[in-house]
């Protein structure tokens, strides 16, 4: 007789629901026909003190399906706004998501546990509340390549089945993501209440935010200046991580934009192939407001829709509140850029940017572009050059270029940057090696592992969420893992899950 699943306790502690009514709604999760659990994140539920094992057991199961709700659990929709694609929506909200609750996790920070396709809400619209199982295992394949990448992101815990068919262009199985993150509230919901002229909602959320995903920061005598300018930082340094590589989110509306400074809400996400900076790969971004090389500008345009809701708070004076959030929101393209600029200087093996590197960054780009060269193969190729000219040694490089004519210029100056500064080539090569990611979630490797999971072999997905916990590893048995897509294997268009 085997022994009986352990039962999985969740200690519970949540500060959001602490918070006015109007800020959520309360309500249950839609109960899943027959769950079935696809995949548990075992090393995370450590780290959030949960038992894996309990989790995959029928009743951890029917947690996560959102069939049972766990003792201390406060199930709830929140609530905001936002702009999709520069339009403004005085009400979003979670549609198909419910905040379970907050546990703490290894570093004694608090995290949400949120379950998506949960249900319809309050918040849904016209939405069935519910998720297909493509777009659930897209966010867990891509949202955990991007935690092993290094970049701040919410994080999948789980992918259940739910036994039902969810009707999109056509009837697809359902499934529910359970993901983690510091926090879910969003530039849009600082929006909801700004146009509701509810100030004293604002400043709840202002300190709210500060104090949960801030605590660093001296709130001094203007709370709300000290938390914009923390988002300010977190996003310089999340869209740098992003642009560093090849990463486009796709969506980056107000209500997708986190306070916490996480990548949130993988919908039509992709890691360009090809280098381009227009790259679009959003079927609904039919202008390229989100492409490639827009993200630093739209994230500034976010953050100045997150000035704008905080104005009351930032002073008495009008004027002078105006001046402030202007000033804090003017200093970002530069501290983006200085973001960014350091990450590809390590990159391109450089210890500590110097003047002209912007230029020697910029024009790589641009040979990556005229060769039509390959993102994330020709960092990877670069880093194993040796500091000396060595035609054998630089054959895999070229051989991603169509035409070499920018190329071989380029990498008489570089060869050059590298000359003047005191790094042995070994460790240069291991700074790049460490920087430059020999995977990522190819777009063409995503889909064929939904498919064959919608056909019921989830083999493929098991093996890419496998190989793609170490990026930066060379792993000659995936191989076919970090080629770019074949013109027949090309995916052009991501789709959004709603």
């Amino acid at each position: 007789m085997s022994a009986p699943a352990p039962a999985q306790t969740f200690a519970f502690r949540n500060s959001y629901a602490r918070l006015p009514e109007r800020f959520f709604h309360r309500q249950p999760p839609a109960p899943a026909p027959a769950p079935r659990l696809l995949r548990v994140n075992a090393p995370l539920a450590g780290f959030l003190g949960l038992d894996a094992a309990a989790l995959a057991s029928p009743d951890g199961v029917a947690i996560l399906a959102g069939q049972a709700t766990p003792e201390g659990a406060e199930p709830l929709a929140m609530a905001y706004a936002g702009h999709q694609f520069g339009g403004w929506s005085p009400q979003l909200g979670d549609g198909r998501a419910l905040l379970l609750g907050e546990l703490e996790g290894a570093d004694g920070r608090r995290y949400d546990l949120q379950l998506k396709g949960s249900g319809r809400t309050p918040y849904s619209r016209s939405g069935d509340g519910k998720a297909a199982l493509g777009p659930v295992l897209r966010e867990y394949i891509v949202s955990e390549a991007m935690h092993a990448l290094g970049v701040p992101t919410t994080r999948a815990l789980s992918a259940v089945a739910t036994g039902e068919q969810v009707l999109r262009e056509r009837p697809l199985p359902g499934a529910v993501l359970a993901r983690i993150s510091r926090g879910h509230v969003r530039v849009g919901t600082f929006q909801f209440f700004f146009a509701r002229e509810d100030v004293d909602a604002l400043r709840r959320l202002a300190d709210y935010c500060l104090q949960r995903l801030h605590p660093d920061r001296d709130p001094g005598e203007r709370p709300a200046e000290a938390l914009l300018q923390a988002v300010i930082d977190a996003q310089a340094d999340l869209i740098a991580r992003w642009m560093s590589l090849g990463f486009i989110h796709g969506v980056m509306n107000t209500d997708n934009m986190s306070i916490a400074g996480e990548t949130i809400d993988y919908g039509p996400c992709a890691f360009m192939e090809a280098y381009h900076p227009n790259t679009v790969y959003s079927s609904i971004d039919h202008h390229g407001r989100y492409a490639y090389a827009n993200q630093p500008t739209i994230a500034q345009w976010n953050l100045a829709r997150l000035a704008q809701s905080l104005l009351p708070l930032l002073g008495e004076d009008e004027q002078a509140a105006i001046d402030l959030a202007q000033a804090a929101v003017d200093r970002f393209p530069t501290l983006c850029q200085a973001r960014r600029l350091a990450r590809f200087a390590t990159k391109l093996g450089l210890a500590a940017p110097e003047e002209g590197d912007l230029a020697l960054v910029e024009d790589w780009l641009q040979a990556l572009q005229a060769g039509g060269a390959d993102f994330t193969l020709a960092h990877r190729a670069l880093g194993a050059l040796p500091d000396a000219v060595d035609l054998a040694a630089e054959a895999p490089l070229r051989a991603l270029f169509a035409s070499t004519d920018a190329l071989d210029p380029w990498l008489a100056r570089w060869r050059a940057r590298l000359a003047a500064q005191d790094l042995p080539q070994a460790d240069r090569q291991a700074m790049q090696r460490g920087a430059n990611p020999a995977f990522i979630p190819r777009n063409h490797r995503v889909e064929e592992a939904i498919a064959a999971a919608e056909a019921g072999d989830l083999a493929p997905f098991e093996r890419l969420v496998t190989v793609l916990e170490r990026p930066f590893d060379d792993q000659p048995d995936a191989e076919d893992l970090s080629r770019p897509a074949a013109a027949h294997e090309a995916v052009t268009q991501t789709f959004c899950g709603t």
